[in-house]
């Protein structure tokens, strides 16, 4: 699978490029439940309006990039978009420097591979894109650190898809504090695990849901069910509570260093590869608050990141079904 780290301070044509390059997927996403359970576009905005006022303008911009397409704007509002469903584990790590590490587990085929630095509102972030302009994970300039997980929950309401809702908490957030209020505070139309860390180490994981308020945990680990497990054969097909007692004895072992504990998320139970499945892990990444860094791995490579040092590099894994990956 081809993944690209691409720096652009404001969208311009390396985002129309990208858009362009996937807006014929994205459209048919968009349009697979039928163009009428899409919201109209003056709906979009009043939304986006009323609950992330800050990003109106960057949605406007982006919007003229797509040629001002109409269809694109309500996509890009993410404001009750076609549900999906994605896979992935999170911890947290306090011993010595604080760490976020996760993987994300999706199908390779629709996810865009794309890593962006950018600078958008005056606020430097690294993220993993998806939708174009969310977030699957990602750390502003801060030191905030967030990324998503399914909650494991069939349903589907009112809301905006998370991806925006993590680039809202990046773009305006300093802290875990600032994180959990918009959470809060956003309403998302599924159900998803949001772990937050920044760079003193306060973290927390919140849990969103449609149909109930947000529930803010300070657990340390989240993977694909919330408080209690709702959606039996999902939480079975992702080995939800299996992964998750995995990262909680894993963190209880003092013997195990930071390192080391990375590692373990690229072997199972941790590391998928039912990619046929839509459960196969994508990346781990690893997001270190203090240093402004973020280290993203696979079994047989690396690639490192800072604000500061960001280079632009292409990288092409081969993510292979039923490998069980060599780790040392």
């Amino acid at each position: 699978m081809p993944f690209r780290w691409v720096r652009e301070d404001q969208p311009g044509h390396r985002w129309q490029s990208h858009f362009e390059a996937t807006w014929q997927s994205y459209r048919g996403w968009f349009l697979r439940e039928g163009e009428g359970r899409r919201p109209r576009l003056e709906v979009c905005r009043l939304r986006l309006e009323q609950h992330m006022p800050e990003l109106v303008e960057l949605w406007e911009t982006l919007v003229h990039l797509t040629g001002d397409n109409t269809q694109a704007a309500r996509m890009l509002s993410l404001y009750r978009p076609t549900p999906y469903v994605a896979g992935c584990s999170q911890a947290v790590w306090l011993r010595g420097e604080p760490l976020l590490v996760r993987n994300y587990d999706y199908h390779p085929s629709i996810c865009e591979g794309l890593f962006l630095r950018s600078e958008w509102n005056g606020t430097r972030v690294i993220a993993a894109s998806d939708c174009l302009w969310g977030a699957l994970d990602g750390m502003n300039e801060h030191g905030l650190c967030v990324s998503l997980a399914f909650g494991g929950r069939r349903e589907v309401g009112d809301g905006f898809g998370i991806p925006l809702v993590l680039r809202y908490v990046l773009q305006i957030c300093r802290t875990t504090a600032d994180a959990v209020a918009v959470l809060s505070r956003v309403p998302s139309h599924m159900a998803y695990n949001v772990t937050v860390l920044d760079e003193t180490g306060a973290h927390a994981v919140v849990y969103v849901s449609p149909d109930r308020k947000a529930i803010v945990s300070a657990a340390r680990v989240a993977t694909n069910h919330q408080t209690d497990i709702e959606w039996c054969e999902y939480a079975q097909f992702t080995r939800s509570t299996e992964r998750e007692r995995f990262l909680l004895d894993s963190l209880k072992n003092t013997k195990l260093s930071a390192e080391a504990f990375t590692q373990l998320f690229l072997r199972p139970p941790l590391y998928a590869t039912r990619y046929h499945q839509s459960f196969g892990t994508i990346y781990t990444a690893v997001y270190s608050p203090r240093r402004r860094k973020v280290l993203f791995l696979w079994p047989d490579a690396r690639v490192e990141q800072t604000f500061d040092q960001f280079v632009e590099q292409s990288l092409v894994v081969p993510l292979m079904p039923n490998r069980l990956p060599d780790v040392g």
